[in-house]
């Protein structure tokens, strides 16, 4: 089996994923599963090198990872599904569309949390209004 090709971020901060709202990114990245999918812009001083990384593991038929550190920091990858480079006033940047597995699980059990906070407040509502009466 080949290895997957990887674009590591080696300085600074985690990267902020931004949910994509690009209808294109969801038929790229399409499969039996729903995915998460988000992007992200990094600065770089080799975005060019960085994406045909991602071009020539693509052709040969490999995936693309981006590796990154949690800001606990662990170690986490997410799937590159496209890549292209731009630049800013203070730069190159690379903008990356990632498929998020983890992220999706994360808003999961967040959303599961609030559900469950919310049902024990409406529980703790309907007692104090009882008890006062």
């Amino acid at each position: 089996m080949t290895e997957p090709a990887k674009i590591t971020i080696v300085e600074g901060p985690p990267p902020r994923f931004e949910p994509s709202t690009d209808s294109w990114v969801e038929a790229v990245s399409e499969g039996p599963r729903i995915h998460q999918s988000a992007r992200c812009l990094l600065r770089t001083m080799n975005g060019v090198q960085l994406v045909e990384r991602c071009r020539d593991a693509w052709l040969e038929g490999r995936e693309a990872y981006l590796e990154y550190r949690t800001t606990s920091g662990l170690t986490e990858e997410a799937l590159i599904v496209a890549a292209r480079t731009g630049k800013v006033d203070a730069g190159q940047v690379l903008h990356l569309w990632l498929r998020l597995d983890r992220m999706a699980e994360m808003l999961e059990e967040a959303t599961a949390g609030r559900d469950e906070d919310a049902e024990d407040d409406a529980d703790g509502e309907d007692e104090g209004e009882g008890e006062d009466s």
